[in-house]
């Protein structure tokens, strides 16, 4: 059986990050609710989503239409459809990639990212485990969090968030 880097950092977390009490980003799991095989995540998924959510890519920095995205709503997964920022919580970060300061409540899980010799916090869709970014301690306040998502990652639902 061949392991993808998906799977094998799934099944070894160690090091994860622990969950804030209240509500905060839950610890990445082995196995999430929402769970398709690749063929099916291929179909479901443009070629762009499928590589940043399945195979955890990043899309070129400014190359989102979610960038300049201001109106009320909310910014759900691509992969699945779960609601995942509000859009009260963005923020202008002047990074490249869509940036929010929170999360909804049980809508996104973390974990270690040990990639690119270095640690990050990879924030992952709770529901079906799709790699949405990181998150990074530089962010506004209330929270000082940046979370700095991958556009082709999210969908956009206006109206009142």
């Amino acid at each position: 059986m061949q392991t993808d880097r998906r799977t094998f950092l799934a099944a070894t977390t160690l090091g994860a990050l622990t969950a804030a009490c209240g509500g905060g980003p839950a610890e990445a799991a082995q196995r999430f609710p929402l769970t398709l095989s690749d063929a099916e995540w291929r179909k479901r998924l443009s070629p762009a989503a499928y590589n940043v959510l399945r195979k955890e890519g990043t899309e070129r920095p400014y190359s989102s239409p979610l960038n300049k995205e201001h109106r009320a709503g909310t910014f759900a997964c691509a992969g699945c459809g779960l609601p995942l920022f509000s859009a009260k919580t963005k923020f202008e970060s002047s990074t490249g990639w869509p940036s929010f300061y929170q999360p909804l409540g049980n809508a996104v899980a973390i974990r270690s990212d040990r990639t690119l010799g270095m640690l990050r916090t990879e924030v992952l869709c709770r529901r079906c485990g799709g790699h949405l970014g990181h998150v990074f301690d530089d962010g506004p306040r209330p929270t000082g969090k940046r979370y700095c998502m991958n556009g082709v990652a999210m969908t956009f639902r206006p109206g009142v968030a």
